[in-house]
């Protein structure tokens, strides 16, 4: 792989590192691998950020300037990068003041922890190594690349079982099999998510986190953070893609279903247990989320395992495959 960059843009790279890096939160769904996923533009992803996951970017339409690590360069459709797990990018762009579009890239997403239990299930998958290797630094493939890359992505965002996971590795090997991809940050840059993971954002999920089933007021967390309410509320919606109330009632909905998966407590006791402070409003958020009550929700999950179990296509299944 080789670079090509002048010194402006080194030294316009180095005043827009100033500015810390936020941290994006990547929501990959329990029953998934990865994630993959289209935007427009603006859109709350749009900001100088990072994240654990690895990424790879095809922009399908506007043109602009885009920022990986101390790399500055500008951009078409058909630009595909690659990013590597923590590494800063960004993607600003040029539309009109007030102008939006629908669609302005593809994105896909996947944590390193996938691809080594994939590699470990399939040796032949080893060769990825070097291209997450690469990653560190961002990789640009050329624009014939990108073209090809994307019916992959786009038949991948609606695929299902085995054939998403076919789509996967086919962009996988597509990326291998690229001529002179292209490394983008310098050779000395190096991702520092220690030095700028702890933003006001992570000590405020950190503490949501500790203190779901306690009361939550926006107005205290504004305060952890060092900012106003106003403020906070706006910061919080951009990183977190919903508001501060809604975010927090989501997961004490996911925690509730664990509970009454767990079949232990009560719709009551689990309600209390979780954050609310009355069953009527545990009950509207819940319906809200899952359009069933939890107790409705319950008795599906309870019909679900009873079928699993007893199916004689499941016993069948078990013996083949024991």
């Amino acid at each position: 792989m080789h670079t090509t960059r002048g010194a402006t843009a080194r030294q316009e790279a180095r005043s827009a590192n100033i500015v810390q890096p936020d941290l994006e939160l990547v929501a990959v769904a329990s029953d998934e691998s990865f994630k993959v996923w289209s935007h427009g533009y603006p859109y709350r992803t749009v900001r100088w950020h990072f994240h654990p996951e690895y990424e790879i970017h095809l922009i399908t339409a506007t043109t602009g300037k885009y920022f990986v690590g101390d790399y500055i360069g500008n951009f078409a459709p058909g630009n595909l990068v690659m990013a590597g797990s923590n590494l800063p990018h960004n993607w600003v762009s040029h539309v009109p003041q007030g102008g939006q579009v629908d669609e302005r890239g593809l994105v896909l997403q996947f944590d390193a922890g996938f691809v080594e239990r994939a590699t470990r299930a399939f040796p032949e998958l080893k060769r990825v190594e070097g291209l997450l290797d690469a990653s560190r630094w961002g990789v640009l493939f050329a624009q014939k690349t990108g073209l090809t890359a994307e019916p992959i992505m786009r038949e991948m965002m609606g695929a299902q079982g085995i054939r998403r996971i076919t789509l996967f590795i086919t962009l996988l090997d597509l990326l291998l099999q690229s001529v002179e991809p292209v490394k983008l940050a310098s050779a000395a840059y190096r991702a520092e998510p220690a030095r700028y993971a702890g933003t006001r954002i992570d000590h405020v999920l950190a503490y949501i986190g500790k203190n779901l089933s306690q009361e939550l007021r926006e107005t205290e967390l504004a305060e952890l953070s060092g900012q106003s309410v106003s403020a906070f509320s706006r910061y919080f919606r951009r990183h977190t893609g919903v508001p501060f109330v809604q975010y927090v009632n989501r997961l004490r909905i996911n925690l509730a279903c664990q509970l009454l998966m767990a079949g232990e407590l009560s719709v009551t006791d689990i309600c209390y247990q979780v954050g609310f402070n009355n069953l009527s409003n545990f009950n509207r958020q819940f319906l809200l989320l899952k359009a069933m009550s939890p107790s409705r929700w319950r008795a599906w999950q309870q019909l679900n395992a009873a079928s699993a179990s007893e199916s004689p296509d499941a016993a069948h299944a078990s013996q083949a495959f024991g």
